[in-house]
């Protein structure tokens, strides 16, 4: 198995070097050569599997020979056993329906989806770095990785509790200061081990997450640092999360569903959560639809209206009930554009070999984002359209509503208590509801659900108030979450500039002889 950058310079890379360099050189995200192929009887043979077994399944699909199958699953195997179910990921009905369910997502460590990935990822940094050190022979300097990761709040909790106490491993989080919730601040900068450094920089998401993609695009800077990645530019996250698409697929069947044609609805910011069920339907899975959810900040919504990929530069980013959701541009996108690219971009005469389309989507991609730095958009031909919207639904879903789904569901029987993100997703799989009927009979609606709604209890609690109704908040506030506003905690406040988050980076490492 290899991999290949999105841009079409960088191509022929392992998995190991793929996950340790998180971005390509050239500035693109990897991408597998080739997507490999279910065994025949899948359907049957995973059936009964736990989520760990099945993580071990389908990431040993993708390893090569970097890993073998016993290292696999002894990485799922520790990776999973932080969560709070042995489900890992349950699947629990919404409301009195029995076609439509919620995929928890939040049972790991920091009560967040990106714990699925990250606690896995984590696990992978350590043995990768490990094995190369013992390959060492102990002499000369240790192998080590700067990790520089940027969070709308989910990721940097979540990429802190999977990477905290690593061996060779330090980690630089960076979020906007004061646009992330209190729970989720308090979170990553009550982490005090030594190798974790939180980062709070003046401006949006979009401003730190351009602030790491710098970073990596200077080469001596990234070598003499070792630079890895952790937000979902790492190919490893994606694969993680691919795991949960096929174990709600079997949670289905283990309900007495025959044959089951999910609709996936996914909250969507960075779109590494959906892309994610993008390739669980690429490998085979029976995907009846997958549909993205997003908030005001709707570049994703807007793409698939228009055929324009286009910052909402003068509006700016919203700031939203669902914080981790407010972003300009969904970096993840770009690897759903280079499928776009290769299949309804470059030639489609005859002559045009498997190589010659890949070479030119990689060339479309580098232009498209080219576009996009420097006049804040680009369009895709009316082919590329066609082929999204066949790939894709989407809805919007405004503050006023996410609210609104929150207060209807508290008060349904049986009552069920959305978090804002999951709120969105609900909402438009409600807006969704006559396309999904028209998919025919026997199709279950699935709401990916991305965080404990106690991460958010202010909006949780303001949006039942504001139905008339109150919340007994203590009663469902999870144990790590008591006192955590308390607690003594370490952050640095950064200039928003590349060059001033570098020389943090460069201060710390001075500081600690690395």
């Amino acid at each position: 198995m290899k991999y290949r950058s999105t841009r079409g310079q960088v191509a022929g890379q392992s998995f190991e070097s793929v996950v340790l360099e998180g971005l390509a050189g050239d500035g693109g995200l990897y991408i597998p050569e080739q997507l490999p192929a279910l065994p025949a009887d899948w359907q049957t043979a995973w059936a009964r599997l736990s989520f760990a077994e099945l993580a071990t399944e389908l990431i040993s699909l993708f390893v090569g020979d970097d890993l073998t199958r016993g290292e696999v699953a002894a990485l799922a195997a520790r990776s999973y056993s932080t969560f709070d179910t042995s489900e890992v990921t349950p699947l629990v009905p919404l409301g009195a329906r029995r076609d439509t369910f919620v995929l928890e997502l939040f049972h790991g460590p920091t009560f967040a989806f990106k714990d699925v990935a990250l606690q896995f990822l984590g696990n992978l940094f350590e043995f990768f770095l490990e094995r190369r050190n013992a390959r060492g022979g102990g002499g000369g300097e240790a192998h080590k990785v700067t990790v520089v990761g940027a969070t709308s709040g989910d990721t940097g909790s979540a990429a802190i509790y999977g990477l905290r106490g690593k061996k060779n491993v330090s980690v630089f989080i960076l979020h906007p200061k004061g646009r992330v919730s209190p729970i989720q601040e308090a979170q990553m900068t009550t982490v005090l081990d030594d190798n974790v450094h939180n980062v709070a920089i003046e401006g949006t998401f979009d401003d730190c997450q351009d602030i790491v993609k710098q970073l990596f695009g200077r080469a001596a800077f990234k070598r003499a640092h070792s630079l890895g990645a952790i937000n979902s530019i790492n190919w490893a996250r994606i694969l993680a999360q691919i795991t949960y698409y096929f174990h709600a697929y079997f949670g289905l069947v283990r309900r007495g569903v025959a044959a089951p044609r999910p609709v996936f609805v996914v909250p969507s910011g960075n779109f590494g959560d959906a892309l994610a069920g993008h390739y669980a339907r690429a490998l085979g899975l029976p995907v009846a639809q997958l549909a993205i959810a997003t908030n005001a900040n709707d570049i994703l919504d807007r793409f698939l209206r228009t055929g324009r990929y286009e910052k909402n530069s003068e509006q700016g980013v919203r700031a939203t009930p669902s914080p981790a959701m407010d972003i300009l541009v969904s970096s993840n996108f770009e690897r759903f554009l280079w499928y776009l690219a290769r299949d309804h971009e470059a030639p489609a005469d005859a002559a045009a070999t498997p190589g010659e389309r890949e070479r030119l989507a990689g060339e479309t991609v580098a232009r498209w984002m080219e576009q996009l730095r420097t006049s804040g958009s680009f369009a895709v031909s009316p082919a590329a359209l066609a082929a999204a919207r066949q790939a894709l639904w989407s809805g919007r879903c405004g503050d006023d509503q996410t609210r609104a789904a929150i207060a209807k569901y508290h008060a349904a029987q049986p009552p069920y208590l959305l978090d804002p993100h999951t709120a969105v997703g609900v909402h438009v799989a409600e807006t969704l509801a006559p396309e999904i009927a028209a998919l025919g009979d026997g199709v279950q609606t699935i709401c990916l659900s991305t965080a404990h709604p106690a991460k958010f209890a202010d909006e949780v609690i303001q949006a039942i108030a504001d139905a008339g109704a109150q919340i007994d908040f203590a009663a469902i506030l999870p144990p790590p979450f008591v006192g955590l506003l308390d607690k003594p905690r370490r952050c640095f406040e950064c200039h928003n500039s590349p060059d001033a988050v570098a020389r943090h980076i460069e201060q710390v490492a001075a500081a600690s002889g690395k």
